[in-house]
């Protein structure tokens, strides 16, 4: 039993995350994103029901689209892929009740939040908005009293004060200013692994961004804008999901690497 729930939990995360491309994609274009059927990127051709199933129509069509042949970008299925898998994981850690419609909520407005810094390195008010507010109401849900509650709010506002402080004094090149919402609702969502989410998005961000950098030819590595919301969000929902402590791993790490 719990593992058709979870299997249909999974589905039902994939076709979120295929509805969510689309109000991505729409946005700004007037477009509605109800009505109007989704053409190819390409071509422009109107898409067949078969070519909208998330994940199997890309692995039917060997990443290219029917109507056209070219090449379709595997940034869908793989978020809709990693949203299933987040569903499961919230359905495993907060169980079947109204918290839950809240965290997946949130989850689907942050994939719309990466999606669209991804493409276009901006984070709209209007998703940070809902975001927030479906990160509050998972907070206020989750939190077993006032003094909790409040504590956790202190944290975020801190938190997001930090990111702002840094947007200033950096004049914007170390951190957007909509960075500072987005870390105040993912500390409203990860409570109190709060701080252990935001010192794992600095390490993430620095892995990766190192990784690009070197990857880069030489004298060619100036200027390199790298969107940080797909960094903030893998790190608080790693703190979120895992309780991870960062300062026990690294202390951990280093009694290894002494033989202690």
């Amino acid at each position: 039993m719990e593992s058709f729930i979870g299997a249909g939990v999974f589905l039902f995360g994939m076709i979120v995350a295929s509805f969510v491309g689309v109000v991505v994609s729409r946005r700004a274009t007037g477009e509605s994103v109800v009505r109007g059927r989704s053409k190819c990127d390409a071509c422009g051709e109107p898409l067949s029901i078969f070519s909208l199933v998330p994940v199997l129509s890309y692995v039917a069509g060997k990443g290219k689209a029917q109507c056209c042949g070219s090449r379709v970008a595997a940034l869908g299925p793989l978020s809709e892929i990693l949203l299933g898998a987040l569903f499961v994981v919230a359905y495993v850690q907060f169980g079947i009740n109204y918290t839950l419609l809240f965290v997946l909520a949130a989850l689907a407005s942050l994939l719309a939040l990466v999606l669209y810094d991804l493409a276009h390195e901006i984070l709209p008010p209007v998703f940070l908005y809902v975001f927030i507010i479906l990160a509050a109401c998972v907070a206020w849900m989750s939190a077993p009293d006032y003094r909790s509650l409040g504590v956790t709010v202190g944290i975020a506002t801190l938190l997001g004060l930090g990111i702002l402080a840094l947007n200033i004094f950096s004049r914007g090149r170390a951190m957007g200013f909509a960075d500072a919402p987005l870390v105040f609702g993912l500390s409203l969502l990860a409570g109190g692994s709060a701080v252990s989410g935001f010192i794992f998005s600095f390490w993430i961000g620095a892995v990766i961004g190192v990784g690009m950098l070197a990857a880069r030819p030489r004298g060619n590595r100036v200027g390199v804008a790298v969107p940080f919301a797909p960094f903030l969000a893998a790190g608080f929902l790693l703190a979120l999901f895992t309780s991870w402590n960062p300062f026990t791993l690294v202390s951990e790490g280093m009694m290894r690497l002494l033989g202690v």
